[in-house]
This record gives structure tokens, sequence and C-alpha cells, in this order.
């Protein structure tokens, strides 16, 4: 039995093969279609979730299983007072496989420590998020051709943001990747992604205050929200929440080949009228979220489709 709390626990040979499977789901839906009848996803959310939640339950669903669980931690056990180990003990009985969110760093590994089915981390609070990672990865392969010798400029929270740290660590494993950060001061990538990562893997990286400089350079954007809820004090928020908007104006700097990608929700930090250019691909990264969550559920529950 396998668990997913990091993207670094697939192999790069193993993200291939997933990603290849996920490709096959995207052309082949009807031979994917009953692969999970009678199986059961339990999704554990201990804090709101629109669409990673909704895309592995439409994951499921698209394989032919069956659903169930909570949305919040109000609505769960959770608030008498429940552990995190109890309510996988409990939930091992009813599942064949578990997706959970929590707020806390690491509550997802204490859950599989004591798991008798597969245990996917859907997010732990600033710490990992491994199937938008995912997303990401199938995104890039399937409208770049490539996972490697690339230019990708990630922009607007990277101190808070987990989707960012999840994807540098999973980059960071191809040939030829450059990464260029676009932050203000405040919210730049967390020093131990640059030292333990980038430095110690010798891969090439800068840091840069405003998006237009490099903009002309960029194979991949990667845009970010800056999270209300990552923040303690509510006047930094305010003042930085504004710091990014990409508009078309910038866009017009790019490559004509550049897509832009944005885990979502967006605020507004990308402009509505980008939305109409062929090269934002925030929406059709969406769609990928399920392909690759239909195929580590295949994955994980060890469930095989000539």
């Amino acid at each position: 039995m396998r668990h997913l709390m990091s993207p670094l626990d697939f192999s790069v040979e193993e993200l291939d093969q997933l990603l290849d499977l996920a490709g096959d789901i995207e052309r082949h839906p009807e031979k994917y279609a009953h692969t999970c009848d009678g199986k059961k996803l339990a999704t554990l959310f201990y804090e709101p979730s629109t669409r990673t939640r909704l895309s592995f339950e439409a994951a499921m669903m698209n394989l032919g299983g069956n659903i169930f669980g909570f949305s919040s931690a109000a609505s769960s056990s959770a608030a008498k007072g429940e552990s995190v180990s109890d309510t996988i003990r409990m939930v091992s009985c009813y599942a064949d496989i578990c997706a959970m969110r929590h707020p806390k760093e690491g509550a997802p590994m204490v859950a599989s420590a004591v798991s008798s089915i597969p245990v996917i981390n859907a997010g732990d609070g600033g710490h990992q998020h491994p199937t938008q990672t995912l997303t990401d990865l199938l995104t890039i392969r399937s409208l770049k051709g490539r996972l490697d010798h690339l230019v990708i400029g990630l922009c607007g929270d990277l101190k808070f943001g987990r989707t960012v740290h999840s994807l540098v660590r999973a980059l960071a494993r191809y040939a030829g990747v450059t990464f260029i950060f676009i932050s203000p001061e405040e919210l730049k990538v967390p020093g131990y992604i640059k030292e333990d990562v980038l430095e110690a893997g010798q891969i090439p990286y800068k840091e840069v205050e405003r998006i237009e400089d490099v903009m002309p350079e960029l194979d991949i954007l990667y845009m970010t929200r800056v999270q209300r809820e990552r923040f303690f004090n509510e006047e930094d928020y305010i003042r930085l929440k504004d710091f990014y908007i990409l508009n078309n104006k910038k866009m017009r700097l790019a490559k004509e080949d550049m897509i832009v990608m944005h885990p979502l929700p967006r605020v507004n930090e990308i402009a509505v009228e980008v939305d109409n250019d062929p090269r934002a691909a925030y929406f059709r990264q969406v769609q990928y979220g399920v392909y690759v969550r239909m195929a580590l559920i295949l994955t994980l529950l060890e469930v095989h489709v000539c």
C-alpha cells in the first residue's frame, strides 16, 4: 500500500508513467468509466476547498466509484476534539482510499502512519500540495510537450504558497529547468527551498520584483494569489494583495507560446481580459486536474486497465 504525501514520493519514471496514464484517460475516458465500480473515496477536508475537493469527487465518479466525506472541520467530529489519527482509523473501515486536506502541516502524514487505506495529501497548510503539482506537471507536459529545458516564472506569494513549493521540488528533478521568482521582499520564496533544493542541486534561479523585467524570458508564468488565510496581520495582507496584476499590456511582452498557469482561485491577480488570450491555460489546468487524480486513484488502488 502506498500513500501520496509529496510529489517526491514518486520517482521521475513513476511520474512519467502516471502522466502517461492521465493522458490515456483524457483520450479514452470510456475505457476507464467502470474501473472503480464498488470502490469508495473519502474526502476529509478540514479547511475550505472548491477545485481540489470537487476534482477528487469528479475523478472518482468518472471511474465509476462512490464518494463521501466532509468539507470543513466544523462539520466533522474534529469539532468535538477527535484526533486525525482516530478519524482516519474510523474512515478506513468505510472507504478504500482517502483524500485529506488540513490546515496543519504534517496532518496527512500522521493519518498515513495509522491508516489501513491509501491516504492522499490534498494540501497541508503552507507545506505541500502534491496533487496540484501533478496537475501542473500534466498541464505543462501536455501544452509544452516536455518538462525539461524550460524557464519558469513563479509570481506572487512565494513564501506561503504550497503549490509553488511543491512545483519547485518536482521540476527541479528535470534537466535544464531555470526558475525566476517574482515577488515583493515580504513574500520571497523561503530560504530552505533555495538552499536545500536549488543550490544543493546547482539549479539556476534568480529573484526579481518586477514582472515586466522578465516576461520575454519565460516559457511558463505561474501566477499565485496573495492568501489572506496565511497572514497574521490584516494590514500586511491589504498592502500586498494587489502587488501584481497580470493584464494584456504585460502579456504583450511575453513569447507567443508562453503559457499562463494559476492554481486558482484567483482574486484579481489576473485581469479577466487575459482569459481570452490563447496562452491562458488556467481553466484547462482544472480539467487536467481531474485526469491526473483519476490516474492517481487507479495507481494507489493498484487497478490496472488493459
